[in-house]
């Protein structure tokens, strides 16, 4: 986004947080090359971890969504300042072109790095072959991978450009009490409870109770109404950020804590569900996915406050962190999948694979950020402007 200088309400803290969940890929995709439970991907080591099904579980519980929330905020924010068309065009820009000009590349890449994964962890040694890559029930084979975020958010975009030229011909009173609805349920202790019930009818449909990804180019309602829950939250958070911001910064220990427990609540019966599948109720199903979404939203809300509390300064490390995490998003899987067949078959324990690859991954990316993009027509797509050596400058990612 283009804020020069910051503007007034711009928070330094949520640019450098929303950066935080884009780095967390790195440690999320990682650990996936390790789980112990069903296979979700097709590229796995052998030694697997329970460290790594909890960093999984965790991280999953608030990284995208509280992604969402933030790019709604930061929606609201252009709306503000510079109109729903200028808006559109916008994430258009920023969105919509980066997702066409590298979806290809990085698909073709990863294909290649996923066969070369597979055949060694089958045949011992690298080689491409489409025999001996796992199949994962109900994925696309054409799909938007980890860019199913871009895909999304682009098509939210349009939707509320839609939505912004219709509200004119809503009456005055829905439309305020509207604004009022989101902003009680931002603000009063009850109000998480209420956000995370239709989330969690959504959840309970799934097989194991909780929404799955498909990554495909046509996603099923349910994807749009979690994600967009999320997004329109931000939204409304951006309209009433004077009170809402305040409340979660005074009150992020509390949020934190709450979340942890329902968190733990609904990874035990979460546990539950994926060991017996088909023998537990639909109720109980829908329990358990209103306590993981409880814990998203309280978590959310939590490093929303934390965030501004102790990151709402500038600083050049993470100033440097946020220019770069729009292209650390985009390649990091090539990283994680493609150290991970490098140290398929190393004589280490899981826990030490994951440090390498995390290590590896995080250099790789770091280094080709700063050759081939900060300062590059690459960079002018991704952050809108080149960001001169040496100097610090205002936080211009975009995928928010």
């Amino acid at each position: 986004m283009n804020a020069s200088p910051l503007a007034p309400d711009r928070q330094p803290a949520l640019d450098n947080l929303r950066a935080m969940m884009m780095w967390l890929g790195i440690v999320l995709h990682v650990a996936a090359n390790h789980l112990t439970g069903p296979m979700l991907l097709p590229w796995r080591d052998k030694d697997t971890s329970r460290l790594a099904d909890l960093v999984v579980s965790v991280i999953h519980v608030f990284r995208m969504p509280l992604f969402l929330i933030l790019s709604g905020y930061f929606v609201a924010m252009l709306v503000e300042r510079r109109g729903a068309l200028q808006m559109l065009r916008h994430r258009m820009r920023r969105i919509a072109l980066p997702f066409v000009v590298f979806w290809p590349v990085v698909f073709a890449l990863t294909v290649v790095l996923v066969l070369l994964y597979a055949h060694r962890a089958e045949r011992g040694h690298f080689g491409l072959s489409l025999e001996v890559v796992p199949t994962v029930p109900h994925a696309p084979k054409l799909n938007t991978l980890h860019m199913w975020f871009l895909y999304q958010l682009a098509g939210l975009a349009l939707l509320t450009f839609a939505a912004l030229r219709l509200a004119p011909r809503l009456p005055q009173g829905l439309r305020d009490r509207i604004a009022l609805g989101m902003r009680l349920l931002g603000e009063r202790p009850w109000g998480f409870a209420l956000l995370s019930l239709p989330l969690g009818l959504i959840g309970a449909q799934y097989p194991f109770g909780l929404l799955v990804v498909t990554g495909s180019f046509a996603p099923p309602l349910g994807e749009w109404l979690h994600h967009g829950l999320f997004y329109a939250f931000g939204y409304f958070l951006y309209l009433h950020r004077g009170a809402l911001l305040a409340g979660y910064t005074a009150h992020a220990s509390r949020l934190a804590w709450a979340g942890a427990l329902c968190c733990m609540v609904s990874l035990g019966m979460l546990t539950e569900v994926h060991r017996e599948p088909q023998s537990t109720s639909m109720a109980f199903r829908i329990v358990a996915a209103w306590a993981y979404n409880a814990a998203t939203w309280l978590w959310s809300f939590a490093l929303i406050g934390l965030a501004l509390r102790h990151l709402n300064r500038p600083h050049a490390a993470l100033q440097y962190m946020a220019e770069s995490s729009y292209w650390v998003y985009l390649v990091h899987m090539l990283g994680t999948i493609g150290f991970g067949a490098l140290l398929y078959g190393a004589n280490l324990p899981a826990e030490a694979k994951m440090l390498i690859n995390i290590a590896a991954t995080t250099l790789m990316t770091l280094a080709t950020y700063q050759l081939f993009v900060r300062n590059t027509s690459v960079g002018v797509l991704l952050n809108g402007k080149r960001i001169p050596p040496a100097k610090a400058t205002p936080l211009n990612s975009a995928a928010g």
